[in-house]
């Protein structure tokens, strides 16, 4: 008979860290009221355009500004739906 060593198996991967709860709901909370600026900034950008047909350029910048707030606020509430795992089920092992 022959000495073949047994096949080598992969390392079992260990499940990563689970976010808690507290840090999930502030990630969303944070992400509400960073689309507050972005709320905002339609406002006034859409009152400008109404207005004078284009949007100022003294607040432009701020309606960009705005945006980029609201955008990351949108980011933020999808991270923190969408990064909660639930923990592996047990079955009895």
């Amino acid at each position: 008979m022959s000495d073949t060593p047994p096949p080598v198996l992969p390392p079992v991967p260990t499940p990563g860290e689970s976010r808690s709860g507290c840090i999930t709901a502030l990630m969303a909370i944070s992400g509400i009221f960073m689309l507050l600026p972005g709320l905002c900034a339609l406002l006034f950008g859409g009152m400008s355009v109404v207005d004078g047909g284009q949007i100022a350029s003294d607040i432009a910048p701020l309606v960009f500004l705005g945006l980029v707030i609201g955008i990351g606020g949108v980011a933020m509430i999808w991270a923190a739906i969408k990064g909660r795992k639930a923990p592996p089920a047990r079955n009895g092992s």
